[in-house]
């Protein structure tokens, strides 16, 4: 099998055409019509004379361009990688030079921005641009939208696709420079589950074509359209590994209209469409959220939603007792993980009783370890370092020294250790310390 997001995202388009892949407030795109774009841009990227693996950047607010820009460059064996759209002009140009950018797509409100860097990005073949109101693509860009309107049926490069293609994925330089984190497709798909759906009872997928399969039987079925909204950036892992997931089991993803985030508009929107699932990032969504539900009691009691998930950042038990107060039928599923390391530990809260702030239950492939490499035993009191195996990154791109600090041999296998100290417990289950940089 070769488990390429690419392959797997055909699959679901030619079992389930009609329906939707991609939703923005009035605008929705089907499946085919979510192939077909790609393919048109997959072909432009070809032909703006990259070669194989080479780096696309995704300089987006979260659309379906993002998603878009990302499955052409699947499909052309190609590697995204995010974008902080936040960032100052010496912070672009470091991001696109160490990431060898050749292609970039952005939206047409940071036309000016990137119009300063560009001069100083000579690897850049083609600049794509996203219109938007007010904000005109500007004449050194190609438009979008005109590539996207072709009608190509299937597009794949010479050079074909492998599970081993690249997705890169950059931290946001708090301990440091931006670290490009190099995942195979591959190991990322298997890492995140391999498109298992423990909700639905679902195991991992054993062929390529059984993702369109489910999502054929799903749609047969008359279930109703499992819809996430990324609420967080899909520049950010969280927002965007989940949200891949999301699509494989042949849901939607829907992205939110406003450029600021609104927890009224995002309610609004989880009733309108009858949303299953939102990805936050901790308490800079999960805060003003329980501001609005405390301020308008009863105004939204969104019976579609099943699940909050976050990763990334601390998420207070406070929090998620006064969510679940006003929300007693979701899950609240928190995730300790990072770019380069998946699956460390979790937390699940609902039924009205919510999980303490720190604690979780370890991955099955995570342990806790001294720096020598000892591993902690339960209820020892002793502090290490959080580790994670199974299917890990490559590597940072270009950096093979912090590479070396980052993915290390304990007890003859390769580890990921991003930094979070802990304690384990005397039942196995760990506290989270902090990162010690």
């Amino acid at each position: 099998m070769v488990w390429n997001y690419a392959n797997l995202w055909e699959s679901v388009a030619k079992a389930t055409p009609e329906r939707p892949a991609l939703i923005h407030g009035d605008k929705t795109i089907a499946w085919k019509d979510f192939d077909r774009r790609a393919n048109a841009l997959a072909k432009v990227m070809v032909e703006a004379g990259v070669a194989k693996q080479s780096k696309v950047a995704a300089y987006l607010y979260n659309g379906p361009e993002y998603i878009e820009t990302y499955f052409a460059a699947f499909k052309a064996g190609l590697a995204p990688f995010n974008t902080n759209y936040r960032y100052g002009g010496d912070e672009l140009t470091y991001l696109f030079d160490n990431a060898d950018a050749e292609v970039v797509v952005f939206h047409a409100s940071f036309a000016e921005m990137a119009d300063k860097v560009r001069g100083r990005l000579p690897k850049v073949k083609a600049w794509i641009a996203v219109s938007e109101p007010g904000h005109p693509v500007p004449a050194w860009a190609l438009d979008y939208d005109a590539i996207v309107a072709a009608d190509v049926d299937h597009f794949e490069a010479p050079w074909g696709r492998s599970g081993d293609d690249l997705l890169i994925m950059y931290t946001g330089g708090t301990t440091g420079m931006p670290k490009g984190v190099m995942w195979r497709q591959e190991d990322l798909f298997k890492a995140l589950g391999g498109g298992a759906n423990l909700l639905l009872g679902l195991g991992a997928l054993e062929r390529v074509e059984e993702a369109g399969e489910r999502a054929k039987a799903m749609e047969a079925s008359g279930a109703p359209l499992n819809i996430t909204i990324p609420v967080a950036p899909l520049m950010h892992a969280t927002g965007q590994f989940i949200s891949f997931g999301s699509l494989i089991g042949g849901g939607a993803v829907a992205t939110l209209v406003s450029r600021k985030f609104d927890p009224g508009q995002l309610f609004d929107e989880v009733d309108r469409l009858g949303v299953s699932g939102l990805i936050i990032v901790g308490p800079a969504f999960a805060a003003p959220m329980l501001d609005a539900l405390d301020a308008n009691p009863g105004r939204w009691t969104m019976p579609s939603l099943k699940r909050i998930v976050s990763s990334g950042a601390m998420w207070g038990l406070e929090n998620k007792q006064g969510l679940l107060k006003h929300l007693p039928h979701i899950m609240l599923m928190d995730s300790l993980g990072s770019s380069e390391a998946l699956g460390l530990a979790s937390s699940t809260s609902g039924g009205g009783a919510a999980a303490g702030t720190a604690k979780f239950a370890t991955g099955p492939n995570a342990a806790v370890f001294t720096e020598d490499g000892v591993r902690v035993e339960p209820g020892s009191g002793v502090r290490g370092l959080v580790a994670v195996g199974g299917y890990t990154p490559v590597g940072y791109y270009k950096d093979e020294e912090k590479s070396a600090k980052t993915f290390r041999i304990f007890e003859g296998t390769r580890w990921s250790v991003p930094g979070d100290w802990a304690t384990v417990e005397a039942d196995g289950s760990i506290t989270l310390l902090g990162r010690g940089s």
